[in-house]
């Protein structure tokens, strides 16, 4: 399974801020941008699905920008991941009806992909942005 460049970014994203503002402290997209090497105006559609999902604020204006809305120890990697990519199924007929030709019942693979799924599920939940927070200052710390 293959994360899209919104669910890598949006992680970035939330990261960079939990990295460089606070509510009394702004962060601009276009230093997140540039810190991260990335296209301001494809950050912009991710951030305003993290605006929708509540895990982003922003303030116009000359001292505006973006900040998180819930400390980093609230916020999972599931969090994000859906805030922008939807649900992290691999294949849809886990969540959905499929018109594959075979009943889920009688589905000799459905059972792995749920595996899979439960598994994933699983990891990004149980990592926050606070412990991601702590492996940036562990590699910074190392000589």
């Amino acid at each position: 399974m293959k994360m899209s460049t919104k669910g890598r970014y949006a992680l970035e994203i939330i990261v960079d801020l939990a990295m460089n503002s606070t509510p009394e402290r702004l962060e601009s997209l276009k230093n997140i941008a540039q810190r991260r090497n990335l296209s301001e105006k494809y950050l912009e559609r991710i951030i305003k699905a993290l605006k929708q999902r509540g895990l982003v604020e922003s303030v116009r204006g000359a001292y505006g920008g973006y900040c998180l809305t819930v400390p980093c120890e609230d916020i999972t990697v599931k969090n994000v991941l859906t805030a922008v990519e939807g649900e992290l199924t691999p294949v849809h007929c886990l969540t959905k009806e499929s018109d594959c030709g075979v009943s889920c019942d009688l589905c000799p693979t459905r059972n792995t992909w749920g595996s899979m799924w439960k598994t994933i599920t699983n990891t990004v939940e149980n990592i926050t942005i606070a412990d991601i927070l702590k492996r940036v200052d562990e590699i910074n710390d190392e000589p």
